[in-house]
């Protein structure tokens, strides 16, 4: 008997409180089910508001792990075939009392090299996000696209091929929002060098 496809909830949309002080992300994705050792010590040291998890989980206890440090929005990414439930894209309002100040699309699969796929990019503007944050090729980086910011936190999981095992910070203040990343190995900045 062939394997039935698994059922798809292709998006999501949450709404997350802005408040005056800002709100801190703590960005992870393609854990695989192995997140680094360290990962749980550089959660607590960037005392996340929330995280966001970018895909390819794996074991889903993951989650439960993350969830003990602040709530966690994930979406689903082409390893997390046990995950039916999760969404593939998940749209994020980031509202203060004036309103939307922010909307981000979280997905798992944006890019090919550094350039935003023509259906990511789509979505993101009908949902209007001005910034995509993906994951799956372990490759950190953050750049511009077709007037979005992309951000892809890199890998907390094991390392793949010669690529750092890093996380991002994302933090949304008044005056913007910005993004970086931190070596989970070490809890340092990491710049790509």
């Amino acid at each position: 008997m062939p394997p039935r496809p698994r059922p798809r909830l292709a998006h999501a949309r949450e709404v997350i409180a802005l408040p005056d002080a800002g709100l801190r992300f703590v960005v992870v994705a393609d854990t695989h089910g192995r997140p680094h050792p360290l990962l749980d010590r550089r959660i607590v040291e960037a005392a996340p508001d929330h995280i966001l998890h970018a895909g390819d989980i794996g074991d889903l206890c993951v989650l439960t792990s993350l969830r003990a440090r602040a709530p966690v929005t994930v979406v689903r990414g082409n390893i997390d075939a046990r995950a039916p439930d999760l969404p593939d894209a998940v749209t994020i309002d980031l509202c203060d009392a004036g309103g939307t100040r922010l909307t981000l699309l979280l997905v798992h699969v944006a890019v090919q090299g550094l350039t935003i796929r023509a259906d990511v990019a789509r979505l993101a503007r009908a949902e209007g996000a001005t910034v995509v944050v993906c994951g799956h090729s372990h490759v950190p980086f953050a750049t511009e696209d077709r007037g979005l910011t992309l951000f892809n936190p890199g890998s907390v999981g094991p390392r793949r091929f010669q690529l750092p095992v890093v996380l991002g910070v994302l933090d949304v203040r008044p005056e913007g929002a910005s993004v970086r990343h931190v070596s989970c190995e070490t809890g340092l900045p990491w710049t790509g060098r």
